[in-house]
C-alpha cells in the first residue's frame, strides 16, 4: 500500500468491509500553508527531488520538505530561531535540551550548520492529514513563540 492509499477496515457482526481512500500530501500541505501564511508570502519549489514550501509565520520563515510520496519517504518541517554562534552556549544547549523534554511535543530543537532550528520529521507510512496539519503548525508555533527570547537571552558573539 502505497502512502497515499489508506486502507480502512470495518468489522460489523464478523464481516470485514474494506473502504480506501487517498491522501495527498502535497494538497494537505498546501491546505496548512495557505491557513497559516501570511501577506502571501508562501512560495514552493517542485523538481525532481521532490516539493520545497517556504512560508511566512510570525517573526519566522517555515520550511516544508516532501522528498516522494512512497511510505519510505519523510516529511521535514523546521524553522531557523537562532544564528550560532552566541554567548553562553553552553548555557543555550542546556535550555534546549530542557524545551526538547517539556514543551515542543512532536518537534524538537536542533542545530543545522550555524543555525538553531525547531524542526519535526517524520516518515509518510500510515501517516494522516491532521498529523501532517499538526506538525506543521506545531513547528511554527513553536518557532514563533520562541526566536525572538532565544535572540534577546543568547546574543550573537
Amino acid at each position: 500500500m502505497s502512502a497515499y492509499e489508506l486502507e480502512l477496515e470495518t468489522t460489523e457482526a464478523g464481516t470485514s468491509e474494506d473502504a480506501s481512500f487517498t491522501v495527498n500530501y502535497v494538497e494537505v500541505i498546501e491546505t496548512v500553508i495557505s491557513s497559516l501564511q501570511q501577506d502571501q508570502s508562501a512560495m514552493v519549489s517542485h523538481t525532481e527531488e521532490g516539493h520545497l514550501w517556504k512560508f511566512k509565520y510570525g517573526s519566522v520563515e517555515v520550511f516544508v520538505q516532501l522528498p516522494g510520496t512512497s511510505d519510505e519517504d519523510t516529511l521535514t518541517v523546521w524553522s531557523s530561531v537562532l544564528k550560532l554562534p552566541v554567548q553562553n552556549e553552553t548555557q543555550l544547549m542546556r535550555k534546549l535540551l530542557e524545551m526538547n523534554w517539556t514543551s515542543t511535543f512532536e518537534a524538537r530543537f536542533a542545530i543545522v550548520g550555524d543555525q538553531v532550528v525547531v524542526s519535526a520529521q517524520r516518515t509518510l507510512a500510515e501517516l494522516s492529514p491532521a498529523e501532517v496539519s499538526r506538525n506543521i503548525t506545531i513547528v511554527a508555533t513553536i518557532a514563533d513563540d520562541n526566536d525572538e527570547a532565544l535572540q534577546a537571552e543568547f546574543p550573537a558573539q
